[in-house]
């Protein structure tokens, strides 16, 4: 594996910097699936680039598992299939037990912050080991000591009259999201401890995986279904939306779509069709509109990311932390076969607008790609070579 990191690029913005809102700057497969001793440095759009088996899929399943664990979901909601994480060839110890390693490191106010996950699959799905450090000082350390309890171990930071608190954590949910309601919060030690597992947390909670599917798109849906869903099924109904709510970010659709669809675009629309349903357009500009079946995949697929760029989590379906402001999140979009069915023209033009958007502080793009021979050395892009 190979990393490629080029300069940040230079775009200013009158927002706040990235550098002050928490986000995930690397993931770590110590042990997950394919992936040995793994670890993926991430900037604000990085490239994950190899051939098929090279184990793309898998990282980027690990990023959304971490972000599930991380808004508070429990194991056996994150892992359906937990075997199938497990390190190949990886054989079980004397009690029957298998397991695998993931983590990543979150960075923001409170300097780079680590957390490592360790996950027991067989014979039961549960977290049996957790760390969260920051500068070299473990802030939680949780571990399985009786196997027969439905709990861990945990000590955490205090520097108080006791430099660590021990008490037991469920073995089914991330400890780090349930300091909160452990930690009081008096001591500097248990300070420091919430404030870098809340910058944990706000890094993993606003990610939302986005794999376009074109079949689905070309039909009308039903409105009012809410937010746009990872295969953008029903973009058409969160275009009806979002027309309308902001002009300014759909005028950035419009000219972007243009630049990544065929023929002349002077707007992008939906139309009810009476029967509670809607159906997406493209306006041609000379009293034709094209539907959204007759778009190619390639067209499609390419709207679909566009949009997902230019809007935000009270657009898609993503669960951030409610309690942050907006002005302190940054959304982390995760695309597998980000090039699949994409024309060089169309993944250039896509990769710009993430550029864009990610020195704004707004967006981080993670994308899986085939081939980013294309991207190297563009300024913001991040381009890791994974090898099978």
């Amino acid at each position: 594996m190979s990393v490629s990191s080029p300069p940040s690029p230079t775009t200013t913005s009158p927002e706040p910097p990235t550098a002050i809102r928490p986000c995930v700057t690397e993931l770590r497969l110590s042990a997950f699936a394919g992936h040995r001793r793994a670890g993926f440095a991430l900037g604000p759009v990085t490239l994950l680039a190899g051939p098929s088996g090279a184990g793309k899929t898998t990282a980027l399943r690990a990023y959304e598992a971490l972000a599930r664990l991380g808004g508070g979901a429990a194991v056996d909601e994150v892992f359906l299939d937990a075997s199938a994480c497990v390190p190949d060839r990886a054989r079980p110890d004397a009690q029957r037990r298998r397991g695998f390693r993931i983590g990543c490191t979150a960075d923001g106010p409170e300097g780079p912050v680590r957390l490592d996950v360790a996950v027991q699959a067989e014979p039961e799905l549960r977290i049996v080991g957790e760390r969260l450090t920051s500068a070299g000082l473990v802030l939680l350390e949780t571990a399985l000591r009786d196997p027969a309890r439905r709990c861990v171990q945990a000590a955490w930071h205090t520097a108080g009259s006791a430099p660590v608190t021990r008490a037991p954590l469920p073995d089914d949910r991330l400890g780090t999201t349930l300091l909160p309601l452990r930690v009081a919060g008096k001591t500097d030690g248990q300070r420091r401890v919430l404030a870098a597992a809340e910058q944990m947390v706000v890094a993993l909670r606003s990610v939302f995986a986005c794999d376009p599917r074109p079949g689905r798109m070309r039909s009308p849906v039903p409105m009012g279904s809410g937010r746009l869903l990872g295969g953008c099924d029903n973009l058409a109904d969160v275009l009806w939306r979002t027309r309308t709510e902001c002009g300014r970010r759909h005028a950035l659709l419009v000219a972007a779509t243009g630049a990544g669809c065929a023929g002349p675009v002077t707007d992008v629309l939906a139309e009810p069709l009476g029967d509670g349903t809607v159906r997406g357009l493209l306006d041609r500009g000379d009293g034709f509109r094209t539907p959204f079946a007759r778009l190619g995949d390639g067209e499609l697929r390419y709207l679909a990311h566009a949009l997902v760029l230019l809007t935000g989590p009270g657009v898609l379906e993503v669960d951030p932390a409610g309690e942050v402001p907006a002005a302190m999140q940054t959304l982390t979009v995760l695309a597998d076969a980000f090039d699949r069915s994409l024309d060089p023209r169309q993944r250039r033009a896509l990769t710009d607008l993430a550029v864009r958007m990610g020195a704004r502080g707004h967006i981080r793009f993670v994308a899986a790609v085939a081939d980013a021979s294309w991207a190297e050395g563009t300024d913001g892009v991040t381009v890791v070579h994974l090898d099978p």
